[in-house]
């Protein structure tokens, strides 16, 4: 048998670790790593146009499949466009490896060609990021950086110069035992009777769920009902809470909606639950807070904090609600489910108004459809901007749908390159990127991507031909808008040019057949959907001091817009509540 070189073993290891595919571009010092791909029938090579593409479609892949995910990219230029995406990724907590490869390892330091140093370069967005200088330090450093990515939830990086990638591996056994997987990690005793003294000494509790409480929507409906707490919701923990929730008072924040605001400042205990929310405008101050994370970084970092507790939310509510009395007074939660109902009937009637007439097509409208004709199980992609605010409103999540955007990065052009790493895991599922047309165009050459590996991704396009969230923000700020305006081709025709299928719509009566039209389609397929950019309605008491990039969030008022089926939720969580 032939001794291994470098770029083989570093592979071998990979596919050890869980690695199905490798996402990049190819060239120069990345060669051997390539060729080592090619010839291992385990795991495959996905080329894409675009590095940062690549580092997304990794991303997107680690988050719905919760296992270690690949990216690659060639010395210098080539690696530095992974890191846009390795930033969400690693804000995301998405297990990536990231193989930086780099100029050969001579020349480093001497200004050589394509030169920039990757193992600095990438620190600030990885757990681990360190150069492999000789080949006696593999397999212990890349086993390293998996065991990083995938216990602490985020990135590294391993920098690997070309010329050692392609030397003979060191001699000895390679199969050291990896982390695929992240243990449960329950809080001690002292810290879960402490939260239970908080709790059955307060009259009205509220919960505050973001993305840490995926898998545990059962222990918190369960202790939600113990102690007849509202539950509002961080975007990020949308899909993980909303559904099957008789407690649901809606979102916080910009995008929010509903009783959410209400229900966290007039409680006597705000319990914060997985969420690292970043709008600390919108948290009371004059309130007993607890917080619950699995990383205790992010504790206290928002809010003032009177308890922090450093465990999974899993397993601290399956510790804590056993402890805590059971609450008879559901007055509190009464009241903010009717404020909740109240308040998505007032914002829905705006939408609800001659929309089948409306041209160009109201954003929410098509929101609203595509949610109704989307499979149950639907991997959605949602672009930055804009589509967050339609996706927060109108996708109506069931346990088994995913909504997918960079929510804590912000980055522009994401859904079309989630959509990639989302496809890539299960080509029978249903994805369906949320794209707005300028982050769409911004990375538009990997829609070819689709088309070359025949992915069935379908891009529903929210054409308005402006950065809609700039102008917003210029807006408030009392700024007329200027540079926001795209002028676009007609994208269906880009779409059909490019092998793929393609329609356009700019009447209301095309909308629903023409999604059901791509959704039945077998490949690829593009609906571009010509918006109105003015749809939004804005708070008319906003000043410019309460615009912070992409949030207005020093405002405690959220826009108005419609919320889809979620008001069905509320009404009947409404017609549930206990009559005297």
């Amino acid at each position: 048998m032939a001794k291994q070189n470098i770029a083989e073993q570093f592979v071998d290891i990979l596919v050890r670790a869980g690695v199905s595919r490798l996402y990049g571009v190819v060239g120069d010092s990345l060669n051997p790593v390539v060729d080592a791909v090619r010839r291992n029938p385990a795991i495959d090579w996905v080329h894409v146009r675009h590095e940062e593409t690549a580092a997304f479609a990794a991303g997107a892949e680690a988050q719905v499949t919760g296992r270690l995910a690949a990216c690659a990219g060639s010395c210098g230029p080539g690696n530095l466009h992974l890191i846009n995406g390795l930033y969400d990724a690693h804000r995301s907590m998405a297990p990536v490896l990231a193989l930086a490869s780099h100029i050969p390892s001579g020349e480093i330091g001497l200004g050589y060609f394509q030169e920039t140093h990757p193992d600095q370069l990438f620190r600030e967005c990885s757990h681990y990021s360190e150069l492999i200088s000789s080949p006696r330090q593999m397999p212990r450093l890349l086993h390293t950086a998996i065991q990083h990515a995938v216990g602490r939830g985020g990135v590294s990086v391993v920098s690997l110069p070309g010329d050692i990638a392609d030397q003979p591996a060191p001699a000895g056994d390679t199969h050291t035992a990896l982390v695929t997987s992240r243990p449960a990690i329950r809080p001690g005793d002292a810290e879960i009777e402490r939260l239970a003294q908080l709790i059955d000494g307060a009259g009205k509790v509220t919960l505050f769920c973001g993305s840490g409480t995926a898998g545990a929507h059962a222990e918190v409906m369960e202790f939600a009902g113990k102690v007849k707490a509202p539950i509002g919701h961080a975007l990020r923990g949308k899909e993980h809470i909303q559904y099957d929730n008789p407690y649901d008072v809606g979102m916080s924040g910009l995008l929010g909606y509903g009783a959410a605001y209400e229900a966290t400042h007039e409680c006597d205990l705000l319990i914060l639950l997985g969420t690292d929310f970043p709008y600390s405008a919108f948290l009371p101050d004059d309130v007993t807070i607890a917080q619950v994370d699995v990383r205790p970084e992010h504790l206290g970092r928002r809010s003032k904090l009177d308890l922090a507790v450093w465990g999974d939310v899993k397993e601290t509510l399956r510790c804590l609600t056993p402890r805590v009395r059971e609450k008879s007074d559901r007055r509190f939660l009464d009241r903010m489910l009717k404020k909740h109902a109240d308040a998505l009937e007032g914002v829905v009637k705006a939408y609800t108004r001659k929309v089948e007439k409306h041209v160009p097509l109201h954003p929410e409208y098509v929101a609203s459809v595509l949610d109704e004709l989307a499979e149950d199980d639907a991997v959605f992609t949602v672009d930055t901007g804009m589509c967050n605010v339609w996706a927060a409103r109108y996708l109506t999540p069931n346990g088994r749908r995913r909504v997918i955007g960079s929510f804590s990065h912000g980055s522009m052009a994401n859904a079309l390159p989630m959509a990639i790493g989302a496809q890539f895991t299960d080509r029978n599922r249903q994805v369906v990127s949320m794209s707005g047309d300028g982050g769409f165009t911004m990375l538009m050459g990997d829609f070819l991507t689709l088309v070359q590996y025949e992915l069935p991704v379908k891009v529903v396009l929210f054409n308005n031909s402006s950065l809609g969230m700039v102008e917003l923000e210029m807006l408030v700020a009392g700024l007329p808008s200027y540079g926001t305006t795209n002028k676009n081709p007609d994208f269906a025709a880009v779409a059909r040019a490019c092998g793929a299928y393609g329609v356009r719509v700019e009447k209301p009566r095309q909308l629903a057949g023409a999604l059901k039209d791509a959704f039945a389609h077998k490949g690829p397929a593009l609906v571009d959907v010509v918006t109105d950019p003015g749809a939004l309605s804005i708070p008319p008491k906003i000043s410019a001091d309460m615009v912070t990039g992409f949030a207005l969030s020093a405002s405690k008022i959220v826009l108005d817009g419609g919320v889809g089926r979620m008001l069905q939720m509320a009404r009947s969580n409404l017609r549930n509540v206990p009559r005297p």
